[in-house]
């Protein structure tokens, strides 16, 4: 409770950022690593990365290659290109970060990279957890995203919830303090159970009651019914967030109507077809 100011409201928590530029409605994610052959044939507007690539996992430290040069200069990208911290990953990740990151300075030292834009981390909400380790972890959220826009981060917090009334909340607080958009990590929620009985009425909820130009970035949608539904209800202002180009490329696949597809193609043009359909699936700008 000390660590969170000693409440579990969202009444002392500002977010005050804005998104920047030129940012398309899909936006495949990458090891961490210079994307020049990827993006050879693409000149896409905007590439992610997951935070274990920038905080390591292992030593929980920033690794060099992202401490000694701009985010863009480590990917390689040209003045036009956008970078984004995708600021999720496993619990033992993000909570390293929660506890060293006042100590080691981490979100001035990520300030430092000049990332176009950082989804903020989320901090897990498990049914069986006690109700409070939810609400703790909803405050951490926004607490950190509060944070990074402080540190003159562009920045977009992340929203998790578990009943309507967390969902109510939230939207009491985004109508207050108007964010820039908010960030949904949905990469967790694989089995059709959980999307159906959990995710999705979270996500219809919010698509019905947002204010309707706040901008939606959702990550982790893999299945071409499940895009199609959010794109019908979101619209243009949904921002999709994926690895799956990236990863199908590695074992030369690519994603089709029909699902995966083991087609042998060189890395470079499985993730370029992957990219491009996966785009074709959300609404024009």
């Amino acid at each position: 409770m000390a660590d969170v100011g000693g409440t579990l409201t969202f009444d002392d928590i500002t977010v005050d950022s804005t998104l920047p530029g030129g940012l398309p409605s899909f936006i495949p994610m990458t090891d961490g690593s210079a994307v020049t052959k990827l993006d050879a044939s693409l000149n896409w507007p905007a590439y992610g990365v997951g935070l274990r690539r920038v905080f390591s996992p292992d030593t929980h430290t920033l690794y060099k290659r992202f401490t000694e040069q701009t985010a863009r200069q480590a990917l390689a990208l040209g003045e036009h290109q956008k970078a984004v911290l995708v600021g999720y990953g496993e619990d033992p990740l993000v909570e390293a970060f929660w506890t060293r990151r006042e100590r080691d300075r981490l979100v001035e030292r990520i300030a430092e990279q000049e990332w176009d834009l950082v989804l903020s981390c989320n901090y897990s909400i498990y049914g069986d957890w006690p109700r409070t380790e939810h609400l703790l972890n909803m405050r951490r959220s926004l607490m950190l995203a509060q944070e990074f826009a402080e540190a003159g981060v562009n920045v977009v917090p992340n929203v998790y919830w578990f009943r309507l009334e967390d969902l109510q909340r939230y939207l009491a607080w985004i109508e207050d303090t108007q964010p820039a958009g908010i960030a949904i990590n949905v990469q967790t929620v694989r089995d059709n159970a959980d999307w159906d009985s959990w995710e999705r009425p979270g996500l219809h909820w919010f698509a019905e009651h947002l204010p309707e130009d706040m901008p939606v970035f959702l990550t982790g949608l893999s299945r071409a019914n499940r895009i199609a539904e959010m794109a019908e209800i979101f619209g243009p202002r949904l921002t999709l967030i994926s690895q799956n180009p990236h990863q199908y490329a590695l074992h030369g696949a690519i994603m089709t109507p029909n699902g995966r597809e083991d087609v042998h193609a060189r890395s470079e043009d499985a993730f370029a077809a992957t990219v491009q359909y996966m785009a074709s699936l959300l609404p024009n700008r």
